[in-house]
C-alpha cells in the first residue's frame, strides 16, 4: 500500500484558498514562536512544548487524507480547502487559555473558563486577521470537537464539515496522541516533531 506523503503545515496551508490562505499565513508567521512553545493539551494529546503546532499540522495531515478517501467514494458537499482551513483554526484560542500559575502548573484564564468563552475569543482572533468564513465553516469550527451540550436526537447539529473536521480531531488526540514521535521513527514517512523555536 502506497502511504500519502506527510506535510508541513506550510504546505498544507498553500492549499487553503484565497482569502483565507493569506490570514492562515499571516497568522502562522505573528505566532509562530508561541505555537512553537504551547502545548497540544495541559495532558491527553501533543503534551509537550511545541505539542500545538504539532497538533495542527497532525489534524491537517489526517483530513488531507480523510478527505481524499471520502471523496473517493462518494462526493463530499465541501472543499479539502474547508476541512483545511477548520482544522487549521478549531484550536486557536488554546495558545492563549493558559498561563503559568505561581504554583507553576498551567492555570485557564477566567474568560476562556467555558466553551462560550473560548468560541468569543476565538471568532476576535478570526476578526483580527482576516479569516472569512462561510456557515459552513462556522459550524465546522463550532462542532470539529462534536456536539458536547448541543447534542439533541430531534435536530443534527453537526454539519458534514465539522463530521470530518471531528473525525480528523479524534484521531490526532485520541488515536495518536502522541504523534508525531520524537524520533525519526514515525511510521508515517516525513511525520516529525516540529522544530523549537529557540
Amino acid at each position: 500500500m502506497d502511504l500519502p506523503p506527510y506535510h508541513t503545515i506550510e504546505g498544507l496551508i498553500e492549499l487553503i484558498d484565497e482569502p483565507n490562505r493569506a490570514a492562515c499565513k499571516g497568522f502562522l508567521a505573528t505566532n509562530l514562536a508561541l505555537m512553537e512553545r504551547t502545548q497540544g493539551s495541559t495532558n491527553n494529546h501533543q503534551a509537550w512544548p511545541g505539542g500545538y503546532k504539532d497538533h495542527v499540522q497532525e489534524i491537517m495531515n489526517i483530513a488531507r487524507v480523510l478527505y481524499r478517501t471520502y471523496e473517493a467514494l462518494r462526493p463530499l458537499p465541501f472543499s479539502l480547502s474547508d476541512a483545511l482551513l477548520v482544522v487549521f483554526l478549531h484550536d486557536v484560542e488554546k495558545l492563549w487559555k493558559y498561563v503559568e500559575g505561581d504554583d507553576g502548573a498551567l492555570h485557564r484564564v477566567p474568560s476562556m473558563q467555558t466553551k462560550e468563552g473560548e468560541h468569543a475569543f476565538r471568532a476576535e482572533k478570526f476578526r483580527e486577521y482576516g479569516f472569512v468564513l462561510s456557515e459552513e465553516q462556522r459550524n465546522g469550527l463550532k462542532y470539529a470537537e462534536g456536539e458536547l451540550r448541543d447534542y439533541s436526537n430531534r435536530e443534527r447539529r453537526m454539519g458534514p464539515l465539522a463530521a470530518l473536521c471531528h473525525c480528523a480531531d479524534v484521531t490526532s488526540a485520541r488515536l495518536w496522541f502522541d504523534h508525531p514521535l520524537a524520533t525519526a521513527a514515525d511510521p508515517w514517512e516525513g511525520a516529525r516533531r516540529v522544530r523549537r523555536a529557540t
